[in-house]
C-alpha cells in the first residue's frame, strides 16, 4: 500500500482528495493535516510514503513544511499543491527539497497516477507548470557557472541522462531514448544525484537547464 498525508488548510480540500484517493485499492490515506507544522510531525511519527502538501498553509507554511518532512523524513516524497501561476513559491519549493509538483485542479485519475509514480521514485510536474517554472528558473541567470562546475564530473552516459531528465522524461522514456534498460537508467540518476547533490529529480532538472545541457547532443551511446 502507498501511505499517503493530504496537508491542506481547507478541510473541504483534503476531504474531496481523500475521496479520490480512497478509489484505489493501493493508496492508503494515513494521515491529515491543517498545516505545514503538523503536517511534518505526521510524517515524523508515522510511515508516509507520499506527502501531498498545499503551498500556502497557516503556522508553518507549505515551503516550510516540504523542507522539514525531507529533513526528518527522507524517505517521504513531498508533492506540493499549488494554482496556477504561482511560480515563486514552486520555486522555493524545489530549493526546499519537494519533488514533485500538482495543481489544485488535477483531475481524479491524473491525481491518483501522480502519487502511484511519486511513490516510485518517478517525476511528478504538472505540464502547465512545468516549463514556465523551469524557463523562469533559467531566466533569473541562476549561476551558470555552478551548475557547469557541478555536472563536470558526470560521465558522458549520466550527462545524457541527465539533459533527457532535465525534458522532464521518465525512466522508461530516457531508456527508450538512449537504447538502454529501465535498470540502467535508474542507476545512472542515482549516481547523478550523488554527484551533483540534488536531493531529487526536479532539482536534477533544474541543474540541467541551468547548466545548458538541454541544447547539447547526445554523447553516449549504449545498449540493452
Amino acid at each position: 500500500m502507498i501511505r499517503v498525508l493530504i496537508a491542506d488548510d481547507e478541510a473541504l480540500m483534503r476531504a474531496g482528495i481523500r475521496l479520490i484517493l480512497e478509489n484505489a485499492d493501493d493508496i492508503e490515506v494515513v494521515a491529515e493535516a491543517g498545516d505545514g507544522r503538523e503536517a511534518a510531525a505526521a510524517c515524523r511519527t508515522q510511515e508516509v510514503d507520499v506527502a501531498l502538501v498545499d503551498v500556502q498553509m497557516p503556522v508553518r507554511d507549505g515551503i516550510a513544511a516540504a523542507e522539514d518532512i525531507s529533513r526528518l523524513s527522507p524517505r517521504t516524497c513531498v508533492v506540493m499543491l499549488t494554482a496556477f501561476g504561482q511560480d515563486a513559491h514552486v520555486t522555493r519549493a524545489l530549493r526546499a527539497g519537494a519533488s514533485g509538483f500538482l495543481l489544485k485542479d488535477t483531475g481524479p485519475a491524473d491525481l491518483i497516477r501522480a502519487v502511484r509514480l511519486a511513490a516510485k521514485g518517478e517525476p511528478v510536474l504538472a505540464p502547465r507548470i512545468t516549463r514556465q517554472l523551469l524557463e523562469q528558473h533559467v531566466r533569473s541567470g541562476r549561476e551558470t557557472e555552478a551548475a557547469l562546475s557541478r555536472v563536470e564530473e558526470l560521465t558522458p552516459a549520466e550527462r545524457d541522462v541527465l539533459r533527457l531528465l532535465g525534458t522532464g522524461l521518465s525512466n522508461v522514456e530516457i531508456a527508450d531514448e538512449l537504447y538502454l534498460s529501465a535498470g540502467t537508467v535508474k542507476a545512472h540518476i542515482s549516481r547523478i544525484l550523488t554527484r551533483t547533490g540534488c536531493a531529487n529529480r526536479v532539482q536534477a532538472a533544474v541543474l540541467a537547464h541551468d547548466a545548458g545541457l538541454l541544447g547539447e547532443r547526445r554523447q553516449a551511446g549504449g545498449g540493452r
